[in-house]
């Protein structure tokens, strides 16, 4: 542990730590443009120059290292005027155009001109001026205000695992340019905006829209996927105006997928904002009396039996809750959160969560992917396996399509029964795993919800415990759910009940007639041309599938626009908070569901959300500590059946557009269009 003096402070740090970051360590502040806390050193804008004792010149703080005695000064007259010099070189051919800039109260050129730029510019020479790069829908570009950091480069490459960008030429005359044409195609570009320091690199969708001063900014969580990231809504009025990250280092640190930051535009197109009830194959407009006086007509005479419910992917836990709470004063047990027909074992919760957490992906040696797309499925998940592989030492094998995940894997075969492979010794990854010390295992989802998944399930449970990844220091065992509400409904029991009917059979029961009435929480990727004659009850924000189908539309709210909890795929419970208030006449969903249990004549005890949530904490204690994840209780899980030959498929064909917000967003519209040929190696309409 070297210990060391700064500004006549001692301070001791960890080996490998540089001057920049033991001085943060003081509170010292460093300028910096080209460092950055995620990526690799470069040591490229020389704008953290210290001064060292018995060095002869002053020194990048980022590349330093820290040595024994080393004495280090950053505030001495010197060091102000080397760092002017350095702010003056920067400002030389960078463009006055600060008014007109998207970065302009974000910008780190702006903030450190401030401090260290002078009053005015002695060069007599022409700007230099650089063609401006297209790089697709997402990412605007004005590289003449590029400032050659390198910070995008790296990203791409270290973080993204896609390196699409590259610096070209050299000195004045290089460029930071795409290493193809046609648009950037990983789905975390969208982070070369916050990584970017100056206004090199800005949102194409947000160009132009507003001013930093000018938002309200509300925490809330991401419900694009099960991953559960941590954003800030930024707000003007009643609008989402941006969705950025928010730090939270158990789960996306400091980044943000594509979709979950740019579809919010979808949040206000298509929206539902009053009741509307079906009369002669149309839709019309009604009162919240008329659509609950309908639906209590439909169903207070039915047989509980002839009664179903199934629920979607962003359904918060409040409304699951309070849904199963009517079906259960219904008596009736036909009800699933499970969209995709899944039937695998959830009695067991360490069966269906990631028990490992997703930052305990950097304490593996060896990861095995089982029927699972992670780039797709849970964008931040594949990008701590990219971190943990960088890092060395950790080998990752595939089952199922092989497919760019942004680093390289070593693919174990097709079919479930690469497992059985795996374990008796057949496979070349077997020595692997028998050689790690902590190995992993994450099995997609698209993996349970096939007509084996429960097998599947159990076959997985067995890998796990013959390689030693369940012990009670550690448990590798992990589920990669793709849906935000599929924790939480496994949690609450929104599964069947006793002879109770799962998603499949009630969609066949309904076909059939055997189903009168059908409630849809938001849920929209089942086949709605197999509903026969049922009388559907859509609660949702969107007008999408669901509500095409159905005869009695509920308008609720969506994720920006209510206070809610829901579990991430590692068991994690968090909470969404409102940022603006849901349009018109919609209304947050536990609370629509007790004014419908009211209009039944079932009325369930809740007046208010704490009441709902008290409740939902008997017996699960994660719903009580918000933000923290617990570890769940190993138990046998899975059942046993026969395995199909059937190779895993890919559940996520068209990553930008898998939800009803995602599929309104006029931005995710076009990076179908313009990105998602190039990741399938299809030619687009």
């Amino acid at each position: 542990m070297p210990k060391l003096t700064i500004n006549g402070r001692e301070v001791e740090v960890a080996p490998g730590t540089s001057v920049l970051q033991a001085c943060e360590q003081l509170g010292i502040e460093i300028p910096r443009f080209c460092f950055h806390d995620r990526l690799s050193v470069a040591g490229s804008c020389r704008m953290c120059l210290v001064e060292v004792e018995k060095m002869p010149k002053p020194m990048a703080s980022c590349a330093l290292p820290c040595g024994e005695g080393m004495v280090v000064h950053t505030d001495t007259p010197a060091v102000t005027q080397e760092r002017q010099g350095v702010m003056e070189m920067l400002l030389l051919n960078h463009p006055l155009d600060c008014p007109v800039c998207d970065q302009g109260g974000e910008c780190d050129l702006q903030d450190l001109a401030f401090a260290y730029g002078r009053d005015r510019c002695r060069s007599k020479e022409t700007r230099r001026r650089v063609t401006n790069k297209e790089l697709g829908p997402l990412i605007a570009t004005n590289m003449t205000r590029c400032i050659h950091c390198t910070r995008c480069v790296r990203f791409m490459e270290e973080i993204a695992g896609s390196p699409e960008l590259g610096g070209m030429g050299r000195g004045e005359k290089m460029e930071i340019m795409p290493c193809h044409e046609g648009p950037l195609y990983a789905e975390m570009s969208g982070n070369l905006v916050d990584v970017c320091p100056v206004g090199a690199l800005t949102s194409k969708p947000y160009a132009f829209r507003a001013r930093p001063w000018e938002l309200t900014k509300t925490d809330s969580i991401d419900v694009m996927d099960a991953v559960g990231c941590a954003i800030r809504v930024d707000s003007r009025g009643g609008e989402v105006m941006r969705i950025v990250p928010r730090l939270n280092e158990d789960v996306n640190e400091v980044w943000l997928n594509d979709k979950s930051r740019f579809a919010c535009d979808g949040l206000k197109v298509n929206r539902l904002d009053q009741p509307y009830l079906r009369e002669e194959g149309r839709l019309r407009p009604a009162s919240w009396n008329e659509a609950l006086a309908l639906i209590a007509k439909h169903v207070r005479d039915l047989p509980p039996e002839r009664i179903a419910a199934l629920a979607g992917d962003d359904a918060d836990c409040e409304s699951l809750f309070a849904l199963k709470s009517l079906m259960a004063k219904m008596d009736s047990p036909h009800l699933d959160c499970r969209q995709d027909g899944a039937l695998y074992d959830g009695s067991v919760r360490a069966g269906y969560i990631m028990n490992s957490g997703i930052a305990g992906i950097e304490q593996a040696d060896a990861i095995l992917l089982i029927g699972t797309n992670p780039r797709h499925e849970g964008t931040l998940v594949n990008t701590r396996i990219l971190k943990r592989w960088r890092a060395g030492g950790c080998p990752v094998g595939v089952i199922g399509q092989p497919v760019p995940l942004g680093y390289p894997y070593r693919h174990v075969g097709y079919s479930p029964l690469a497992m059985r492979d795996l374990m008796e010794g057949r496979s070349e990854f077997t020595a692997f795993l028998k050689r790690a010390k902590n190995p992993l295992l994450i099995l997609g989802a698209g993996a349970l919800a096939r007509p084996d998944g429960a097998a599947i399930q159990l076959l997985a449970r067995e890998c796990a415990e013959h390689f030693g990844m369940i012990r009670p220091d550690w448990n590798g065992f992990n589920v990669l759910q793709s849906a935000a509400s599929r924790v939480g409904g496994l949690d609450l029991g929104f599964v069947p009940g006793t002879y109770g009917m799962a998603t499949n059979q009630i969609i066949e029961a309904a076909e059939a007639g055997r189903v009168e009435v059908l409630f849809l929480l938001g849920a929209d990727e089942i086949d709605m041309q197999r509903l026969g004659q049922a009388f559907v009850i859509y609660q949702g924000h969107h007008g999408d599938k669901g509500a095409a189908r159905a005869d009695v539309i509920l308008p609720g709210a969506a994720y920006t626009e209510k206070e809610a909890t829901y579990v991430n795929t590692e068991g994690r419970a968090q909470r969404t908070r409102r940022a603006v208030f849901p349009p018109g006449q919609a209304r947050d969903d536990w609370a629509v569901l007790v004014a419908l249990s009211q209009a039944l004549g079932k009325a369930l005890p809740y007046e208010t959300i704490e009441a709902v949530r008290e409740k939902m904490a008997v017996g699960r204690p994660w719903f009580a500590q918000i933000g923290k994840r617990l570890e769940a209780k190993v138990e046998a899980f899975g059942q046993p059946g026969t395995l199909s030959l059937e190779p895993f498929d890919q559940t996520i064909d068209n990553f930008y557009m898998t939800d009803p917000i995602s599929r309104a967003s006029p931005t995710m519209a076009k990076c179908t269009r313009e990105i998602l040929p190039l990741i399938t190696g299809e030619e687009g309409e």
